[in-house]
């Protein structure tokens, strides 16, 4: 064999055959700069395709092609100096945990790279500490067969001050890569091409970790080639085309669980099950975190799992317990921040105030004094950072830990003035949304407002009901600090506006209560003796809701002789049918059926047209259980004309004749006439599913559910009597009774 090298012994054959390099790079479809840089020592010897196409355009003979084959071979085995470092990855982990699907797409688009067309290129992002580079590093392990001409690792230092500028990214590599110092080109664009060059003649890994941004990273990337390149980042690089993207989360509880065992080591009582669940579960099962908590305990040998839970579970101290040796999660958290400008800051800061674990754009807003276009870039620019992580389309919700590191940053950065004022304009904001969303469904209050106000458009009861459900923690939180402000009248208002909202969320029981509760005590220290009243009757109904009976009919007969000495006749008609329908569902009958009747006089008296209406839906009840069917079916059907008399506002129209629709099927059920028990059910069903109203749908189903069962009808009846249980399972006013019998009806239909 010849002693040149094979750059020398490819420049000899050129110039035997009379080409030039641009007529060689024409004839071979190998680039002209490729070419050049392979005569010249400045590549390695290209692969067994490139060899192909360079010997078929020199049309060479079986010797001369056979000694050039065996020139490169010897040179890409590291027989000559210049030979690249393989395998240049940092330290595996020996207990790596989890990131089964992300490590099998990783390793599948590795698997791909065939050299026809651009190298695969994958961005793996995610927050700080979890788990980007241990992700990265053993997809390449993985990979390690399939890449045999190298594995280049290089630390953008994307968290630095000063990220590793690419200039001097792309001389690492060419030197990684076998270029003489000399040879390296000393523009930014040439040192590009150059890599790209290498690389596309050689099957090699890149895994770029921590980059800065997509500049410090689009001109290291490959071109086409049988190569690839792995990315880690905070940010998603959403500017790099042609990539694919694995968002990396924290682990599962039991992915966590697991690499704390493996990190202590200890099957022992050190590292119990349900200690060391609660020690991910204070580590947010962020790895960093799960890393640290265990390498702590893994050292003190006098420790317990459960000493470490209970130095995580103070909130104040948890993040500096997160540490060892040179190595912190607020550290991590720190650098991510640091990068922030002035305005993100604040926006980060300040979103530790918010109560709920989600939330929206606007009430960020709100915290900074922007507008809304403003709050939503910068949110997305927390999230770029890993700072923040979407919720669905438009909401976001912080880690654990870095909500922890936002509160601190929070405490360390601003005044206590300037906290409580940012804290109370965002209660503020969320009182007055909520009350103006609960106005909404108040059957007397004449047309809502046709536009939203301010942030949020609520320009439907549908966009209220949403907005309600969807912020039901913050503006909770928020009532609860008003009260604790003693803001009273804000918190009675609110508590008024809400009332008849409150009808329609039946599940809410417990929450209901506690606004009611705290309605109530504000009402009572306003000179408004109607308000306190109304507010009485509001917690009335509230822990009537929750099973109370006895508080709940102390409180309504409180109400009664409350009104009674006011004068105020329409009040009182609305407490005495709120003891009515306590003692109903306790079944003191005789008691209620005096009340319903004594709210209907008082009701027809004050024009309160709502109240008389319910006056007879109770009546009804209560007669058909005192086994009165007649005259109960005459209560319901009086109701259903009197409905169309009457200035009922429509939602409240369809809410009474779901009521009656039930009434009347349950009582035709109770006397066994189940056809037409069914024929009243069938349509209140629609009704009640159409308003969403969970309590009467579940009874509904309960009552066809009996009716099919006794007409023989097994299948719709195991169907109806299975829905209706899954519905009302849960609920503290419906009869155990109730239950017990179609939980038995359901078990004597069999399978």
């Amino acid at each position: 064999m010849s002693d040149r090298s094979f750059g020398q012994q490819l420049r000899v054959l050129r110039q035997s055959a009379g080409l030039t390099i641009e007529a060689l790079a024409e004839a071979s479809t190998v680039s002209g700069r490729a070419i050049s840089d392979m005569e010249r020592g400045r590549a390695r010897a290209p692969q067994e395709r490139t060899l192909v196409a360079l010997a078929d355009a020199l049309e060479l003979g079986d010797a001369a092609r056979a000694e050039l084959v065996e020139l490169a071979r010897a040179e890409r085995s590291g027989n000559r100096v210049g030979r690249p470092k393989l395998y240049e990855l940092p330290r595996g982990l020996g207990d790596f945990v989890g990131r089964v699907p992300e490590l099998e797409l990783l390793v599948r688009r590795g698997r791909e790279a065939s050299g026809e067309g651009p190298a695969p290129v994958v961005v793996v992002h995610g927050q700080a500490g979890v788990g980007k580079t241990a992700c990265a590093v053993r997809a390449a392990e993985q990979l390690r067969e399939v890449f045999p001409d190298g594995q280049f690792y290089v630390d953008l230092r994307g968290t630095d001050a000063e990220p590793m500028p690419t200039v001097e990214v792309l001389d690492r590599l060419l030197r990684a890569l076998g270029v003489k110092p000399g040879a390296i080109a000393e523009d930014e664009q040439e040192r590009a091409s150059q890599v790209r060059a290498l690389l596309a003649e050689r099957r090699c890994l890149l895994v770029l970790d921590n980059a800065a941004d997509e500049a410090q990273v689009r001109p290291v990337l490959p071109g086409p080639g049988a190569g690839m390149a792995i990315v880690t980042s905070r940010r998603t690089l959403a500017g790099l085309d042609a990539v694919s993207r694995i968002a990396l989360a924290p682990l599962s509880p039991l992915e966590s669980a697991e690499l704390l065992r493996m990190i202590v080591r200890d099957g022992s009582a050190r590292a119990q099950g349900g200690e060391v669940v609660e020690v991910a579960r204070l580590c947010g099962h962020l790895p960093l975190a799960l890393r640290i908590a265990g390498t702590r305990l893994a050292s003190r040998p006098g420790w317990t799992m459960k000493n470490l839970a209970e130095r995580l579970s103070d909130e104040d101290r948890r993040l500096a317990q997160l540490s060892v040796g040179d190595v912190g999660v607020e550290a991590a958290f720190a650098l991510s921040y640091a990068v922030l400008s002035s305005r993100a800051k604040t926006l980060f800061r300040r979103l530790a105030h918010v109560p709920s674990v989600d939330f929206a754009a606007p009430i960020a807003a709100v915290l900074t004094r922007t507008d809304l276009f403003t709050a939503e870039d910068e949110l997305d620019r927390l999230v770029e950072l890993g700072l923040l992580q979407h919720e669905g389309a438009d909401r976001y919700r912080f880690h654990d830990l870095i909500r922890l590191y936002a509160t601190q940053r929070l405490r360390d950065e601003e005044t206590l003035e300037v906290r409580a004022a940012a804290e109370q304009a965002m209660a503020d904001w969320l009182l007055e949304t909520a009350t103006m969303a609960g106005r909404w469904f108040e059957p007397e209050a004449g047309e809502p407002p046709a536009e939203g106000k301010g942030l949020v458009a609520i320009a439907s009861p549908e966009e209220a009901h949403a907005w309600l459900q969807v912020e039901r923690d913050s503006w909770l939180a928020a009532l609860r600090l008003a009260a604790a402000a003693g803001r009273h009248e804000q918190v009675a208002g609110l508590g008024e506006a809400i009332y008849w909202f409150a009808g329609t969320m039946d599940h809410w029981s417990s929450q209901w209560v506690e606004v009611f509760a705290l309605s109530r005590a504000a009402a009572a220290r306003l000179p408004d003796r109607l308000a306190e009243l109304r507010h009485l009757n509001y917690y009335a109904w509230a822990v009537l809701g929750v099973g109370r009976l006895e508080e709940s009919a102390a409180l309504a007969m409180e109400a009664y002789r409350l009104a009674e000495s006011l004068g105020a006749v329409k009040e009182q008609a609305e407490a005495i049918w709120s003891a009515g329908e306590v003692w109903r569902v306790a079944s003191n009958l005789d008691q209620a059926l005096w009340a319903y009747s004594r709210a209907r006089e008082l009701a027809d008296t004050a024009g309160a047209h709502i109240t008389f209406l319910q006056s007879f839906v109770g009546a009804g009840l209560t007669l058909a259980g005192l086994g009165r069917v007649d005259e109960a079916l005459r209560e319901f059907r009086a109701v259903l004309r009197q409905i169309d008399g009457r200035p009922v506002p429509p939602g409240m129209a369809q809410a009474t004749r779901a009521a009656v629709q039930l009434g009347l099927a349950r009582t035709l059920a109770d006397a066994q006439r189940w056809q037409e028990a069914i024929d009243e059910a069938t349509p209140a069903l629609a009704a009640s599913t159409e308003m969403g109203r969970r309590w009467y749908v579940g009874h509904v189903h309960l009552v066809l559910g009996r009716a099919h069962a006794a007409l023989g009808a097994a299948e719709q009846a195991r169907e109806h009597l299975t829905a209706g249980i899954e519905l009302l399972q849960d609920d503290v006013v419906t009869s155990p009774r109730t239950m017990d019998e179609a939980k038995a009806q359901l078990a004597a239909l069999g399978d």
